[in-house]
């Protein structure tokens, strides 16, 4: 048996498996269903398997038959809070939950890597490991895994993720800086409630929000250096209780910060903290800020990239092969990438009419499964093969 006819012999197999995981998503740390399945499949195909790795991970070991360099294959499996409206048949049976970043497809491409490279384990010099990932949507699901040692004797990582709106068959990477690293914040600002009708007798933390909300992108616009990137977004605002004539007390901003340099990570969080503290000192209230702080930026090892061009290359052609750019959105992904060399690259799973494709974490989110998913599979294992060479 050849790989092309492993990978034919797999594939009913795999789209049942993502069919079956979309049809029961689980949010972050919720993975318990998921990962039972996995770790059955896996431990069917003879392979090591811990249970329970930050909390609801898997983790699996293929041993060659001889030794060697060991690559780990990463794969998160969490699914995101959202009511699905696709239309699909599989579609989710768990209300306001749903499989809306193509996670599912993840976690069944990665098993089923596992399967292909199984058949072949006598021909295999080294070692192949799987992670499969709990929430990380919620950013929380990575560095635990690190810390329980899954990287221990890894010499590198691969990973993809599934993009519905990027054609099924094409192959999008770039070295270095490839996604941004993500950070959540909260503002809480105080001044003195008053009546709306006077004003001069309180503090307004509604006027205090709006000089600030404007003042922050001063951070970006006038402390960034042109050629660096730099996101800052409110995304929520609340301040008092909907009364016309009450000048609220408190007010709360929420928002995120996306950056790829760790230099201008690390400025423009404390900018952000001493802007929101100045303005609101100067306006006679108090700001407190506190962090959520994401994941680092994801990037690519520029080796491990070449390497993995001329094998996607040899799959599916030079010209579907493509450079993207960087973009804005996080992956903790970043926690394997910054301690071990290796490459996460965007798979196609989208339609060639760009009208019948849904962004992530959309309602009618869809992916084609069954041109993109044996693809991963094939992608994922001879790029496996060829770091373990």
């Amino acid at each position: 048996m050849n790989l092309q006819e492993a990978i034919a012999e797999i594939t009913p197999s795999l789209i049942e498996m993502r069919r079956d995981f979309h049809r029961h998503p689980e949010l972050g740390f919720q993975e318990v269903r998921t990962s039972a399945r996995l770790a059955e499949f896996l431990e069917g195909l003879g392979l090591e398997v811990t249970r329970g790795v930050a909390q609801t991970g898997v983790v699996a070991r293929l041993r060659g038959a001889k030794p060697g360099k060991t690559v780990l294959v990463r794969a998160d499996i969490d699914a995101l809070p959202i009511q699905e409206n696709s239309g699909v048949a599989y579609s989710s049976q768990t209300p306001g939950v749903m499989h809306a970043c193509g996670h599912d497809g993840h976690a069944a491409i990665a098993a089923h890597v596992a399967a292909v490279l199984a058949r072949f384990k006598d021909q295999i010099a080294g070692e192949v490991r799987f992670a499969f990932q709990p929430a990380e949507e919620i950013v929380s699901g990575a560095k635990p895994m690190v810390e329980a040692g899954v990287l221990e004797g890894v010499d590198s990582v691969v990973g993809l993720h599934l993009y519905s709106l990027m054609p099924a068959g094409k192959v999008g990477v770039r070295p270095g800086p490839s996604m941004a690293a993500a950070d959540a914040f909260t503002i809480e600002l105080r001044g003195k409630g008053a009546h709306a009708a006077m004003p001069h007798e309180g503090v307004d933390t509604v006027l205090m929000a709006a000089q600030l909300i404007v003042a922050l992108q001063s951070l970006v616009s006038r402390e960034t250096d042109p050629i660096q990137t730099a996101v800052i977004t409110i995304a929520t605002v609340t301040a008092g209780e909907g009364a016309h004539n009450i000048i609220p007390e408190t007010a709360t901003l929420k928002g995120t910060l996306r950056t790829f340099d760790a230099g201008l990570r690390e400025k423009l969080m404390r900018r952000i903290a001493e802007l929101s503290e100045g303005i609101a000192a100067a306006m006679g209230g108090r700001a407190t800020v506190t962090w959520l702080p994401g994941s680092p930026a994801v990037v690519n090892d520029p080796q491990m990239v070449e390497r993995f061009r001329k094998v996607a290359r040899e799959v599916v052609g030079e010209a579907s092969v493509l450079e993207v750019p960087p973009v804005m959105g996080g992956d903790d992904m970043s926690e394997f990438l910054n301690r071990r060399p290796g490459v996460y690259f965007w798979l196609g799973a989208g339609d060639p009419d760009p009208s019948k494709n849904r962004p992530h974490h959309h309602p009618g989110f869809w992916i084609d499964d069954e041109r993109s998913l044996p693809l991963g599979v094939e992608l994922i294992t001879r790029t496996v093969l060829d770091f373990l060479s």
